[in-house]
């Protein structure tokens, strides 16, 4: 038996984090005799400010990095050795010490429909109300149906289901990739295409950060890399860095493998749907971020200045 764990992963607590954790655990365990014992690894539940409030939109308290900083911070004071994030959750900037390492490979990227009115956006009844916390999806959402009501709906997968069966909403939308992960992707009423809903960069994605130079953890943890993944999410985040994206801004970008190239969609619009900028790229795959980050500038050129000051009048 193992007095002390050989690992501690440090996660959120909803069902959905704890998941993604159980996961990255049996594959470690998988790939190392050492971590056999159940108690080589230990899973370690934090507490972050995007849990603790529940009852704003995120844009409205600050942005992604409200699901990562009491975890980095466990990994900065050693009481963790990984933290396991969903990756559209990670800002484009990390702490200074800390990286992400590691992916496992992407789960479907879609956004999955939920209702009991219908089996597509297009087919809601007029005036329907649709619940969700994402700028991104509310956007796509008042471009295809502007006669909708969408309102800013929190909480767990479970909780938004919940609320969804009591009424207080038609429909909301959230990421085939946990209800996979949750095994209740039965519950799906319908998984909306890619060219119907952009998903966030990097939905889908698991990644570990550690500490930069723990050559310890990285051995580890770099027998369970899925590269593919990597190659894709750097694009998308490269995409999301170039327009200093957060919670704040609607930002959609998805990157696909075929063959020895990387084709990478990418879409940017106003909160209310009024405006929307695409681009598209097709490279090498080594030239993932440069395509992501040229990408970005020309969305930015496209909507010019103007946009984003009144981005920032919106949010302030």
């Amino acid at each position: 038996m193992t007095d002390t764990p050989i690992l501690r992963l440090g996660t959120r607590g909803s069902p959905l984090a704890l998941a993604q954790a159980f996961e990255v655990k049996r594959l470690l365990q998988e790939a190392h005799s050492d971590l056999k014992d159940e108690e080589s690894v230990e899973i370690v539940v934090i507490k972050t400010t995007g849990d603790k409030i529940q009852d704003r939109a995120l844009s409205a308290i600050g942005g992604k990095g409200l699901f990562t900083k009491e975890i980095e911070d466990g990994l900065q004071d050693g009481s963790i050795d990984i933290a396991v994030h969903s990756m559209k959750d990670v800002p484009t900037w990390l702490p200074d010490g800390l990286e992400i390492s590691t992916v496992l490979e992407r789960e479907d990227p879609r956004d999955a429909l939920f209702s009991s009115k219908a089996n597509s956006l297009a087919d809601l009844p007029k005036g329907a109300v649709v619940g969700s916390a994402s700028l991104r999806r509310q956007a796509q959402i008042k471009a295809k149906r502007p006669d909708l009501e969408v309102i800013t709906f929190r909480g767990s997968v479970q909780t938004r289901l919940r609320k969804l069966e009591e009424g207080q909403v038609d429909a909301t939308l959230l990421a085939v990739a946990g209800l996979n992960r949750l095994k209740q992707s039965d519950l799906i009423t319908a998984a909306l295409s890619t060219e119907e809903m952009l998903p966030a960069p990097a939905q889908g994605a698991v990644g570990l950060e550690v500490r930069i130079g723990d050559d310890r953890v990285r051995a580890y943890v770099d027998a369970i890399h899925h590269e593919p993944t990597m190659q894709r999410i750097t694009a998308e985040r490269a995409c999301l860095a170039e327009l200093d994206g957060s919670c704040r801004t609607p930002i959609a970008a998805l990157a696909e493998i075929e063959g020895d190239e990387l084709y990478l969609r990418t879409m940017l619009a106003a909160t209310d749907g009024s405006k929307i900028f695409t681009t598209e790229r097709r490279g090498p795959i080594s030239s993932a971020e440069e395509m992501g980050r040229s990408a970005g500038r020309e969305l930015k050129e496209q909507a010019g200045e103007a946009f984003f000051k009144t981005l920032e009048d919106q949010q302030s």
